[in-house]
């Protein structure tokens, strides 16, 4: 049953590999990939299943036992993530068939985009922080590709400083890694997390946990760090767009959740005040640009910068209630970012433009893209009882019990202005006056059912809540008490 963990890493890989002997075969190309996905979501349904009634599942790849092996580790927050994965990359993939253009499918869409997918799922189940970093560079260098395809100017341009920003910060995780080797004597998460409770260095430890945090926070967009994520996502076609908000941040941030929770906890009074510090200059950066844009693409970008800090800043509180409101939003913020990049490329391809003073009164046309927008507006706004509700409730309420009062006035403030920046998108495009508009509506209705879907699991996220605590909860449970990890892993 243990092969079942490393299953949503391998599908995508062979599927990626197979497609390239295909590459001129469109349709064979898509079929594929959709039974992939399809295959993927099921078997993460199983996954997952499987974690929540018999604990975290491990596979010691090779039969070298952990820590002297690597180690995949599906715990309950691993398994969600790679589940919630699965579905957006479906959808963005059903998206792509319509939108993404035949001569970027030509040249190994399909296959770069299943290679990304290997590099996320990959970096939610390694319990290794060096091949934590090998799937970062799996994603990373299919990101490039994606980001590129197409070889407009902008394109060009853009992909340059991404590249440039990521090389970087690829440097900086070899060498922090090398710095924790050289300290605990191990790269296996489990057993470095039980070291260091040994090792009695914090000075040394302390600056580890910070340079981690510059590694992360540059691939998770947090202040200061957020720099080259505005121009490099608006450049990219919008399947791609809608991928990389969904997933490559979350991929940083949920490395921040693994680490600060699991490894650097020796000095959390300055790691994780630090940490909640820059959150909460990341909620605000994020809502001023939200607010001041009047490009569709730049407000939904600047909107992801936002949801990164409030959940980094839950990961800071480091109490039951705000952990768990992290994770909430998480899934909720992959999910609904991903549906409102599809929505408002739907939007942008009736209209002809991004611009938003340049169009109005959708809804008189397309009421389904028009209504559809709506929900996810109010669920990305955090309106009761929507998906985005929760989650940040209980990130408020942890907030109160870290005694942290101007941390949870911030992210109430800033919940009312994302909702403002994404209903100015509704009332000045979607509603209004009905004009001509300059762009094309066919292929329309194809786009609108993957978006469709993503807006209608948000929904269901929020409503079923009461079915989706236990899963969250054990979620929770394992960030909050390590040693339920630890035990797992190295089977103590």
């Amino acid at each position: 049953m243990n092969n079942l963990v490393f299953l949503p890493v391998l599908l995508p890989l062979l599927t990626g590999i197979i497609l390239i002997f295909f590459s001129k075969s469109i349709p064979l190309q898509r079929t594929v990939s959709a039974l992939s996905f399809l295959l993927g979501i099921f078997l993460s349904v199983y996954l997952v299943s499987q974690v929540y009634s018999n604990g975290i599942l491990t596979l010691d790849v090779s039969n070298w036992k952990a820590p002297f092996g690597i180690t995949i580790v599906a715990d309950m927050l691993a398994a969600l993530l790679v589940l919630t994965t699965n579905i957006i990359a479906l959808c963005v993939l059903l998206y792509s068939f319509t939108s993404i253009g035949i001569e970027r499918e030509k040249f190994y869409y399909y296959s770069f985009f299943n290679f990304l997918i290997v590099g996320v799922n990959g970096a939610f189940l390694t319990g290794d922080v060096f091949n934590l970093f090998v799937f970062f560079e799996v994603m990373l260098m299919s990101s490039y590709v994606l980001l590129v395809l197409g070889g407009t100017k902008v394109q060009l341009r853009e992909s340059l400083k991404y590249i440039l920003v990521n090389v970087i910060s690829s440097a900086l995780f070899v060498i922090a890694v090398a710095m924790l080797y050289s300290i605990v004597g191990t790269l296996n998460m489990a057993d470095i997390s039980k070291r260091v409770a040994e090792v009695g260095q914090p000075g040394q430890l302390t600056v580890i946990a910070i340079l981690f945090l510059i590694v992360f926070g540059l691939k998770g967009a947090i202040f200061p760090l957020f720099y080259w994520l505005p121009g490099s996502y608006a450049a990219a076609p919008t399947p791609v767009l809608a991928l990389f908000g969904a997933l490559l941040t979350k991929v940083g941030i949920y490395s921040i959740f693994r680490t600060y929770t699991l490894i650097f906890y020796h000095d959390s009074e300055f790691t994780h005040q630090f940490l909640g510090v820059l959150s909460l200059v990341t909620i605000i950066i994020g809502v001023i640009g939200a607010v001041a844009y009047w490009d569709l693409k730049k407000i939904v970008i600047y909107n992801i910068v936002t949801a990164v800090g409030v959940i980094a800043y839950g990961i800071s509180c480091l109490n039951e209630a705000a952990v768990m409101g992290s994770v909430f939003y998480l899934i909720h913020d992959m999910i609904i970012k991903a549906a409102l990049f599809l929505l408002i490329g739907i939007m942008a391809k009736i209209a002809g433009t991004y611009n938003l003073r340049e169009f109005s009164g959708l809804i008189h046309k397309y009421p389904y893209v028009g209504w559809a927008f709506f929900i996810a507006a109010l669920s990305l706004g955090g309106i009761p009882p929507l998906s985005g509700f929760v989650g940040k409730l209980l990130i408020i309420q942890g907030a109160f019990e870290a005694k942290d009062y101007w941390g949870a006035g911030i992210i109430l403030m800033s919940s009312l202005l994302v909702l403002y920046s994404i209903m100015k998108i509704f009332i000045n495009g979607v509603w209004g006056k009905p004009q001509e508009y300059k762009g094309s509506p066919i292929g329309i209705k194809s786009m609108l059912i993957p978006s469709a879907i993503l807006v209608a699991i948000s929904v269901l996220f929020g409503i079923g809540i009461e079915f989706l605590y236990p899963y969250i909860s054990a979620a929770t449970d394992t960030l909050i008490d390590p040693a339920i990890y630890i035990e797992a892993v190295l089977k103590e």
